[in-house]
């Protein structure tokens, strides 16, 4: 997994087929997505229940490309190695999640995963300041996390912006999270953002057995993002 600040689009299986996981991952990576963004919910930091590491090392076969697992989940530090394990690439916490963040950085690194780090909309991006030598991603959630198909909230470009000045030169991607949409993707990726995810605006009109869709769907977020990317 090299960095590079091209735009990357990261489908979440969250608006999936849930009963075709493994054909669906298959399906968006030969439809153009660069990540597959798997978001793990547990019913007490947020309120959903989605997926474990079973998932995750089910679906680990049919990913050629980089799984990217989002742990909205309290407590984070016990269950990152089962995750590393189960074949995840990048495991991202929430500040928010655990009191001792710098440590669970440390642990999804020593783990073997690239480490980010997600903030929620009324987060600060101050909170991440000391943190950003430790982490390779920081993910802001452009909605509140817990459910998929959520309106974009707009004060976080801003947000974005200040994260892009902080980071500067350093190898970290800046991924949104949460209502990206041919409408709203230049305006982060405007901002600074390398790293869309997109539920619902990739799997709408598409299914296992009607993929182009898909595709169609994905081009039309990456050409609206590149014609802006700063």
């Amino acid at each position: 997994m090299t960095f590079d600040r091209s735009i990357k689009i990261a489908p979440s299986i969250l608006s999936a087929d849930f009963a075709n996981f493994g054909k669906e991952c298959e399906a968006i990576e030969a439809e153009g997505c660069d990540w597959v963004h798997v978001d793990v919910m547990d019913g007490h930091f947020v309120p959903n229940i989605t997926f474990g590491p079973a998932t995750c090392a089910a679906i680990r076969p049919h990913i050629k490309g980089v799984m990217d697992v989002h742990l909205m989940i309290e407590p984070v530090d016990p269950y990152i190695d089962a995750f590393a394990k189960a074949g995840a690439d990048v495991i991202t916490a929430h500040v928010e999640a655990s009191t001792h963040i710098h440590r669970t950085l440390q642990a999804i690194r020593g783990a073997g995963a690239k480490a980010g780090i997600a903030l929620n909309p009324a987060t600060p991006a101050s909170s991440i300041e000391y943190l950003l030598d430790m982490i390779d991603l920081v993910c802001v959630m452009t909605v509140n996390p817990g459910f998929g198909g959520q309106k974009f909230i707009h004060s976080q470009v801003d947000k974005v912006a200040q994260l892009r000045a902080m980071i500067g030169d350093r190898p970290i991607h800046i991924e949104i999270d949460g209502g990206v949409t041919p409408e709203t993707a230049p305006l982060v990726a405007g901002a600074g953002a390398d790293v869309l995810v997109a539920g619902s605006a990739v799997f709408k009109g598409g299914s296992v057995n009607n993929t182009a869709p898909y595709g169609n769907n994905i081009r039309a977020i990456r050409t609206a993002a590149e014609a802006v990317a700063s």
